[in-house]
């Protein structure tokens, strides 16, 4: 009978240690989303362009579905995630999707004018407008092109989808 309950107590806590894990698991924060490879379709949301060119990557493209508020809900609407600076939060995006990396950015205060998101409004098809707005105070309409850019403020590579 010993030799039972030993058993019993072993499986016992195999149980409790993947449940303990289980719940840990859960309490990370959850993977971001990755940005959708397509823009809207007609009005049916924001596209969203961003592009990594200048820190070594390509162009993603996403779909921001419905009416986002701001460009700043646009943006994340699309899947991308964006990390503001300690100092200004949200209001001034530093990272999107991790780029640039914490070694090269700290997001402590605004980034240098020579590396930095800029972000840009142009109708479907048409030419890139620097934003006049900040992403937190500027409402794209469904239908429109949002982009971001990395580096000293020209627009992305890609003509707007």
């Amino acid at each position: 009978m010993f030799p039972r309950r030993f058993g019993t107590g072993r499986r016992l806590a195999g149980l409790l240690a993947a449940a303990v894990t289980a719940v840990a698991l859960t309490a990370v924060e959850p993977a971001p989303r990755v940005a959708q490879a397509a823009g809207c379709t007609g009005t049916s949301g924001v596209t969203v362009v961003v592009d990594y060119a200048a820190l070594g990557g390509g162009v993603q493209v996403g779909c921001a579905p419905g009416d986002p508020a701001t460009g700043l809900a646009a943006l994340q609407g699309a899947g991308f995630t964006v990390t503001g600076t300690a100092r200004w939060g949200l209001a001034f995006v530093c990272r999107i999707n991790g780029k640039p990396t914490a070694a090269t950015e700290p997001c402590v205060n605004t980034p240098p004018a020579t590396a930095y998101w800029s972000y840009w409004h142009a109708p479907p098809g048409g030419s890139w407008s620097y934003s006049t707005s900040g992403a937190t105070s500027y409402n794209p309409a469904p239908g429109s092109v949002e982009g971001w850019s990395f580096g000293a403020g020209a627009p992305p590579s890609i003509a707007a989808p």
